[in-house]
């Protein structure tokens, strides 16, 4: 298979306006992911998120997942494929 098959990658972050993407820089990117995130938890508190991990990523990285989940983002809704 020929590498010059597939689609180039994105190399910059794009945000939603008006309806379609505009390339931004990572700090407005991520000061728009915090805002959503803020909005979320202000309106719905903890149960406005959810984390789900996978069972081939490593146990501390699905440690990391949880406590963000609930330090973090305030939730109990958390969830794996461990036990499949």
């Amino acid at each position: 298979m020929a590498l010059t098959s597939r689609k180039p990658r994105l190399t910059q972050p794009l945000v939603r306006e008006d309806g379609s993407l505009r390339p931004a820089t990572w700090d407005e990117a991520l000061s728009r992911v915090a805002e959503g995130f803020s909005a979320v938890r202000d309106t719905r508190g903890g149960e406005g998120f959810a984390m789900f991990s996978c069972s081939k990523s490593t146990n501390e990285m699905n440690y990391a997942a949880q406590k963000f989940g609930r330090a973090v983002l305030g939730t109990n809704n958390i969830d794996s494929c461990n036990r499949t």
